[in-house]
């Protein structure tokens, strides 16, 4: 019953909120939306507190009778077990403190109970999809994350640029859940059933087998497994398929933290480590898996490094660490992606509120070129994004005490290495240098915000915003918000406010995981002993790996601290001590930067190479086809034919008795000629 409450609790909160709208209230949406979320999460870390305590049993709870056609029959069941113990707290702790964080965040906008109604649509999606016992039911939760992410995304649907990433990432996620229909359809025809634990139990026997894939024989393990994993490239902004994922900052920051930080985007993270037996059938799939991974991990650190949006800047960064996981999945280190992606939830979460934080104090500037010095006008919101950073750039001693990244990401770049082979080789040297680009791209982000002299002159937000009070005698004296003084130019006089409690607890909550996460459950993940006995088989946990990880040499343990030593010192020299050394980069190496700043061009090939094309043949098919073939000859044709009918039948009408008698005639003496001649 409580594992039923927790997950359609959130659904039935997003239908009242969502069809009473209006008429209940933003007060009422608001509460009862967010008060569901908070009863999920509890329910969800009593469940997670039973499986870290060893008295977790994994379990189905049966729901309903859902499709009985023909040999397939999908059972709409709730598949409990350490898996998604661990999804279910991310998932319900990020949401319920995203929901409690947006009543301060989302204050003065007219559509709150829409918002807050598609937060809690979007949190029922996810619940749906990690608690799948069948592919089908899988595939129903990916869908409807993705349904959630549009309608969020796209939430301020006045606004041009918000619509547009709205259906680039609809679109691009059809590629991905394209792939991955295939593969579910190719898993069906296979296993002869959508069931997970059946088909992980008879994926160990298919290895070595064939199939017949576009008139050629393969293996049927590594297409299954590719075919599934481009589903993942697509929902987990892999590199190829990650364009969506920076554009989807368009939405409001909330949606920022809860879609892009710890939820639908380690959706295909899950969905690897969930079918892992199967993944580990195929050589060429893990090798696929891991070279992908890294690729992406030093893709997006590469463009982190230039982004001047700080919204920007932390959504390249997730992309990035998406890339770890990915990578410690392919190198058959599943509970290190999974941990990682457990401690990934506190602190980018924490990161993207941080910067929401930022946001509102700045008057919704985002370009980080106009902050400066704001750790004295918002303490609180700059310890929270502190403990973010210390946490993502994985900070630590060893046996002493680390922050959560420097037990998560240490630990993959540890198991890469002790893998060993070609791919295990690419993804360590991969992941100890991203970490130098993640350490000195998350630094510049605290050096350009808090540190240094105020640069928001130049703001034309804030200007706008000082203006405005400046013209409206009744916003002085308010509380905490700035109070420029009568005679201004410009921004002069103004002063950034700390955000209001209901903003800030989340930040605090989320502080604490990013700080004591990583600590307290490193040992019950990733220990060969104790891990074996958490995962249970929900993962194909490898307890040998875990060994040689933790035997590995000195120098390779320490080598992603040397990593975020460098990356700090390189930002703090450049932001900190001497400021015009990134001109004087940009001016030595000007391709570079273009290149990076302009996301090494993804978009421009993609909209050379597909965007173009397509709009080329759809306006052939609009001007040729349609209206110049089958308007043409269709409705617009028979319109002209009648109307130049008419028109003719009108000259014939004069109206004279005698010209209809002289037709008459006329008429008369051609039938009596036609009988004669006949």
């Amino acid at each position: 019953m409580l594992v039923k409450l927790m997950v359609f609790l959130p659904l039935l909160a997003a239908l009242v909120a969502g069809l009473g709208n209006r008429m209940i209230g933003d007060f009422a949406a608001k509460l009862m939306t967010t008060g569901a979320l908070f009863v999920s999460a509890v329910i969800a870390w009593f469940i997670f507190a039973l499986y870290l305590t060893g008295l977790g049993v994994p379990q189905v709870v049966p729901v309903l009778d859902w499709i009985h056609s023909g040999d397939m029959h999908v059972d709409w069941a709730l598949r409990i077990d350490a898996l998604t113990a661990v999804m279910l707290v991310v998932i319900t702790t990020v949401s319920s403190l995203v929901h409690l964080y947006s009543w301060g965040y989302m204050a003065e906008d007219d559509g709150q109970p829409r918002f807050f109604a598609y937060l809690s649509l979007f949190t029922f999606a996810m619940l749906m999809l990690v608690t799948a016992d069948s592919l089908v039911q899988m595939f129903f939760g990916w869908e409807g994350v993705g349904l959630a992410s549009y309608l969020l995304i796209g939430f301020w649907y006045k606004k041009p640029s918000a619509n547009a990433a709205a259906i680039k990432a609809f679109v691009v996620n059809r590629i991905g859940d394209f792939g991955f229909s295939l593969g579910i359809f190719g898993t069906f025809l296979v296993f002869g059933t959508i069931s997970i634990p059946a088909i992980l139990a008879a994926a160990p026997g298919m290895a070595g087998s064939t199939i017949g894939f576009l008139s050629l024989r393969v293996d049927t393990m590594t297409l299954l497994c590719l075919l599934l994993f481009v589903g993942a490239m697509g929902k987990s902004a892999q590199l190829g398929l990650h364009t969506w994922l920076p554009d989807a900052m368009e939405g409001p920051t909330p949606v920022s933290a809860l879609i892009h930080a710890a939820t639908m985007v380690t959706a295909g993270v899950f969905m690897v480590c969930r079918l892992s037996p199967m993944f580990v059938t195929s050589e060429v799939a893990m090798h696929v898996v891991t070279y992908v991974g890294a690729a992406t991990a030093f893709f997006a650190a590469t463009v982190g490094t230039t982004q001047t949006d700080i919204k920007r800047v932390i959504a390249y960064s997730t992309c990035s660490q998406l890339g770890y996981m990915f990578m410690a999945a392919g190198v058959g280190a599943f509970g290190g992606a999974m941990f990682h992606l457990f401690t990934h939830a506190f602190f980018k979460a924490l990161l993207f509120l941080g910067a929401g934080s930022v946001i509102h104090a700045m008057h919704h500037e985002q370009d980080m070129r106009f902050y400066g010095g704001l750790r004295k006008h918002i303490p609180m919101t700059f310890w929270a994004m502190m403990a973010g950073t210390l946490a993502i750039t994985g900070v630590g001693v060893s046996e002493v005490f680390g922050f959560a990244g420097f037990y998560s990401k240490d630990a993959i770049i540890e198991a890469s290495f002790a893998r060993g082979a070609t791919a295990g080789g690419v993804a360590f040297a991969v992941g100890v240098f991203a970490a130098l680009l993640t350490s000195f791209y998350s630094w510049r982000v605290m050096f350009l915000t808090f540190w240094g002299t105020p640069r928001w002159a130049g703001s034309e937000h804030i200007r706008h915003a000082v203006q405005h009070q400046h013209d409206d005698p009744a916003a002085e004296g308010q509380g905490s918000d700035p109070r420029p003084v009568k005679t201004i130019e410009g921004t002069a006089g103004y002063h950034p406010h700390e955000s209001p409690w209901s903003m800030l607890v989340p930040l605090a909550l989320l502080s604490l995981g990013a700080v004591f996460a990583g600590f307290a459950f490193r040992d019950v993940l990733l220990d060969p002993e104790r891990g074996a006995e958490f995962w249970r088989a929900s993962i194909a946990f490898d307890a040998g790996l875990m060994h040689r990880m933790h035997e590995v040499p000195l120098l390779v343990s320490l080598s992603a601290t040397i990593a975020m030593i460098a990356g700090l010192a390189i930002a703090w020299l450049a932001y900190v001590r001497e400021r015009d050394i990134p001109a004087r980069f940009v001016a030595a190496f000007g391709p570079l930067y273009r290149f990076l700043l302009n996301k090494w061009y993804f978009d421009e090939l993609y909209d050379l190479m597909f965007v173009r094309p397509a709009f080329a043949i759809g306006r052939l098919l609009w001007k040729g086809g349609d209206e110049g073939t089958i308007d043409r000859f269709g409705p617009d044709g028979a319109a002209a034919l009648v109307a130049g009918g008419s028109r003719l039948a009108v000259r014939l009408q004069s109206g004279y008795l005698y010209t209809y008698a002289l037709v008459m005639l006329i008429g008369l003496s051609a039938a009596a000629t036609w009988a004669i001649t006949r």
